[in-house]
């Protein structure tokens, strides 16, 4: 029985033994409340319907929790289940805790092997799209390493999200047109000039990192110096090279990052399209809008914002926030049911007038969220790595992926919620050892591929193994990553309702070291051929959960270690 159903089941048994004990007064619980203990004692699941009920019913939480454990046998035999349920006993203040049959906990190894790729896969996105937008870095500059944190967030959710059942979307928003993009035009311009020896004049608001000069010897080298001679044409065609080269080198650093788009969404095509003009008159049908001191307001505060916000300056020029407005109409209309954005740490307060903006337009805000991808601070050991004091100085994505690897460092930039401080130690992320996170996590797949080869070489095969050699496995390490196999699914799609990739980190932290526990202690390959057929049935399990696990946080499965 798949672990899903099996829960499902469970729950229904807890209802239908509740409605015995208490009638119509369960009908109160729309679903029964279910979840995993933290100790392995209280069993591997547990309600706490009756602490929920128990004002309602003038009953002790405890009182009533037994009288549900009491109805609960025949109510687990009534739905099927009797064989799956070892027992239901109360614990604590009132929680009702579930404990399953050995022959339930063995059901999880061929339940994962029957279906290797479809295992902990949800139901909860089926019938609905989303669309995930993420990086979006202007195109000014390489990606840094605070980049490297949303662009390992966003590839990871939307690999979460479709393993959930969603028609998922990835896109990038690029800001390539705008104040950023002139100055970036007349920096390029500047060093353009400085290279051959001419006069320069850098912008105050301009880029003074070095890949600026690199790129005007690129476009010098390519199109000569004569573009020099006319400033206002060659500041034009300063800013097109620059932003166009800088996006390639984008894309190249994503690509090699592991982390793909679906769409490249250009605001310059935005804004010659006419749809930000489409929605800034959406906005006056809807009486959204004033006009106060020459500018245009979004009247945000009747959405929830905190303050009124100008969209059309009084010099007629939009505000950063008109285009975003405009973008995120087209989003909607594109009719996604999930819209998740991903923004930098100092983004905090953009969240409800973004919000306010779409409420103003008739969208619903609900379907928006925004999550904030915060600060990472590099670290070797003790030692925090500090950028420059220079202008234009700082740590790009390239060279963190060249010092650690993409797997560590996709690995290491989930290892927190995202609305957390990140502290990345490079010392840790290089080290071949268990105390690096995502080898520890790596070499179990190694470790079983290994294990497994060794078996097909001496002839010892897997494939005609009966049910009945499953129930060999009964010690504790045996039995805990039995538990934890069945967790999958949990973790899974709590990611995806939650939209936090750590989770899976979380869970795959502890499936492998109820391996390595297991592994330490007990040998595979023994003179039992029932016992060895089972182990190698249950780590072939681990192999694939761990396997699946790695995917969804966009990190490789090695072979060999």
């Amino acid at each position: 029985m798949k672990s899903s159903i099996l829960e499902q089941k469970i729950a229904a048994s807890l209802k239908e033994a509740t409605r015995s004990a208490l009638g119509e007064l369960a009908d109160e619980l729309d679903e029964i409340p279910m979840e995993v203990p933290k100790s392995a004692q209280h069993g591997e699941l547990a309600s706490s319907l009756a602490m929920k009920l128990a004002k309602k019913a003038r009953t002790a939480p405890r009182v009533l929790a037994q009288k549900v454990t009491e109805r609960f046998a025949a109510a687990a035999g009534s739905q099927g289940i009797a064989e799956w349920v070892d027992r239901a006993e109360v614990a604590g203040a009132g929680f009702i805790n579930v404990h399953l049959s050995g022959r339930a906990l063995q059901s999880v190894v061929p339940e994962i092997l029957a279906d290797p790729q479809g295992y902990g896969r949800g139901e909860a996105g089926r019938g609905r799209r989303a669309l995930v937008e993420f990086v979006s870095a202007n195109p000014t500059g390489p990606l840094t390493v605070a980049h490297g944190r949303q662009a390992a967030l966003g590839d990871s959710l939307v690999r979460i999200l479709r393993f959930s059942g969603y028609e998922v979307a990835s896109e990038y928003y690029n800001n390539d047109v705008g104040v950023q993009i002139e100055a970036l035009g007349a920096s390029l311009l500047a060093r353009s000039r400085e290279a051959v020896g001419l006069e320069a004049r850098f912008p105050e608001n301009g880029y003074q990192g070095e890949y600026l000069k690199v790129i005007a010897e690129k476009m010098l080298e390519e199109r000569g110096r004569d573009w020099l001679n006319d400033e206002v044409t060659a500041r034009e065609q300063a800013s097109d090279y620059a932003r166009t080269h800088i996006m390639e080198m984008i894309r190249r650093d994503l690509d090699d990052f592991g982390v793909g788009f679906d769409r490249f969404f250009s605001q310059e095509t935005l804004m010659q399209s006419g749809a930000v003009e489409e929605a800034l008159t959406a906005l006056k049908a809807k009486g959204s809008v004033y006009e106060k001191e020459g500018a245009v307001w979004l009247g945000s505060t009747a959405y929830g914002d905190d303050k009124d916000r100008v969209i059309v300056k009084s010099d007629k020029n939009y505000t950063y926030l008109m285009p975003d407005i405009a973008y995120h109409r087209d989003k909607f209309e594109r009719g996604f049911d999930l819209l998740v954005d991903i923004l930098g740490p100092d983004h905090h307060g953009y969240i409800a007038r973004l919000k306010a903006s779409q409420a103003a337009l008739g969208n619903d805000p609900g379907k928006i969220h925004v999550l904030i991808a915060q600060l990472v601070t590099l670290y070797e050991g003790e030692k925090q790595l500090r950028m420059s004091t220079r202008a234009g100085e700082f740590i790009t994505l390239r060279e963190l992926v060249d010092e650690v690897g993409c797997d560590a460092a996709r690995f290491f930039y989930l290892m927190r919620k995202s609305d957390s401080h990140l502290d990345f130690d490079l010392e840790l992320a290089k080290r071949q050892s268990a105390d690096n996170p995502v080898f520890y996590i790596q070499y179990v797949h190694a470790r079983i591929t290994s294990i497994q080869t060794t078996a097909k070489e001496n002839g010892i095969e897997t494939d005609a193994a009966v049910a009945a050699d499953l129930e060999t496995l009964g010690e504790p390490e045996e039995i805990s990553l039995l538990r934890s196999l069945r967790l999958y699914p949990r973790a899974a799609c709590g990611a995806a309702e939650l939209l936090d990739p750590h989770l899976v980190v979380e869970y795959l932290n502890d499936l492998a070291a109820c391996f390595h526990q297991f592994y330490q202690k007990h040998r595979v390959l023994g003179d039992d051929p029932r016992l060895v057929r089972a182990r190698l049935l249950l780590i072939g399990a681990v192999k694939q959960v761990i396997r699946s696990g790695l995917h969804l946080l966009g990190v490789s499965a090695p072979e060999k270690m």
